[in-house]
């Protein structure tokens, strides 16, 4: 099984990303300077590892937090918060322990797999309409964001300004 997540993570790593999935720009030799995170935003921690979240759009507020993704083939500490608009609803949130690119690709069972910025990304929707979107940040560190549709173009803004913090 290993070698057949292998296998489609390379052919995943290689094929093109869809709608939902945040399209990373073409990536540079040079490291870009760090992008300062607003005042507003949560910080997240995995570990050793704080992720930054920016601050949420106007409008969005804060409506609790979750310790668990149903989608999950396998039981992993998660650390997310809710925020809600009307009755749209965004997720955003860590899983930590993911190690490896292999184990990350067989997280969700009917799942698409992705990359994002170079690293395996998952995407896929639940029976309810969430849109969910994945992606393995660093071994250790899995930065999660789930909406619903009215709210899936945030996905990708979100994505865009996650911060971490220094590599330990």
């Amino acid at each position: 099984m290993r070698r057949l997540a292998a296998v489609l993570l390379v052919f995943a790593l290689a094929g093109c990303g869809s709608g939902d999935t945040p399209v990373s720009e073409p990536e540079s030799h040079a490291m870009p300077p760090p992008t300062p995170v607003p005042h507003e935003g949560r910080t997240l921690a995995c570990g050793p590892t704080d992720v930054r979240l920016p601050a949420m759009r106007e409008g969005l507020t804060r409506r609790g937090s979750f310790a668990r993704l149903e989608s999950l083939t396998r039981r992993f500490e998660v650390s997310g918060l809710i925020w809600r608009e009307n009755d749209e609803e965004l997720y955003v949130g860590v899983v930590c322990g993911v190690r490896t690119a292999e184990q990350f690709a067989t997280l969700v069972a009917r799942s698409t797999l992705t990359a994002y910025k170079g690293r395996p990304a998952l995407r896929w929707n639940t029976r309810t309409g969430l849109r969910n979107f994945m992606w393995l940040e660093r071994p250790g560190t899995a930065v999660y964001i789930g909406a619903t549709p009215g709210l899936v173009g945030e996905i990708r803004r979100i994505a865009a300004r996650v911060a971490l913090s220094p590599a330990p």
